[in-house]
């Protein structure tokens, strides 16, 4: 009896411990449960910001499995304002190294990335945003989109303090 209250307890305090984050002022993620994400068609995020003082950090999370195909990963971003004002930019990132391996954390054939999206921002007013992000994939060569980019199978993104 005192071997699983002790179990219990040790468990319940790595729980704690593990959730606790002190810097998250956002988090939210999207899976795409069909493992791919169609061209021209945004991962929305709907967040306040109530702290216009205080810099923070914005970060695109992507988790991406061996289907992913590419070395990089083009997106474009879409920050919509409380005055109605927006902000549209065009973001490359490294996806796997020069040999191919998938870059990020993971174990398994998944892998997380956690991206900058922008760097000790402050949000100008208190209000609703809301953030639309896209693939902006296309092979070399060619002018049209990549309609079903395969092996993007969640988008995150995430606010943080600074430290």
């Amino acid at each position: 009896m005192m071997k699983n209250n002790k179990f219990l307890l040790l468990l319940v305090f790595l729980t704690l411990l593990v959730s606790c984050d002190s810097k998250q002022i956002f988090d939210e993620y999207r899976t795409l449960e069909s493992g791919e994400w169609e061209i021209n068609t945004p991962i929305t995020y709907q967040f306040t910001v109530k702290d216009t003082l205080a810099n923070k950090n914005l970060f695109l999370n992507i988790r991406n499995n061996n289907d992913y195909e590419f070395n990089n990963l083009f997106l474009i971003t879409k920050m919509n304002f409380p005055d109605g004002n927006n902000i549209i930019d065009t973001l490359e990132y490294d996806m796997a190294d020069k040999t191919g391996n998938f870059l990020g954390e993971g174990f398994s054939e998944i892998k997380e990335n956690k991206l900058f999206y922008k760097e000790h921002i402050l949000f100008p007013a208190k209000g609703d945003y809301s953030l639309e992000v896209f693939q902006a994939m296309r092979k070399n060569g060619e002018v049209e989109g990549i309609q079903k980019l395969k092996g993007i199978i969640g988008v995150g993104f995430r606010i943080e303090k600074t430290p």
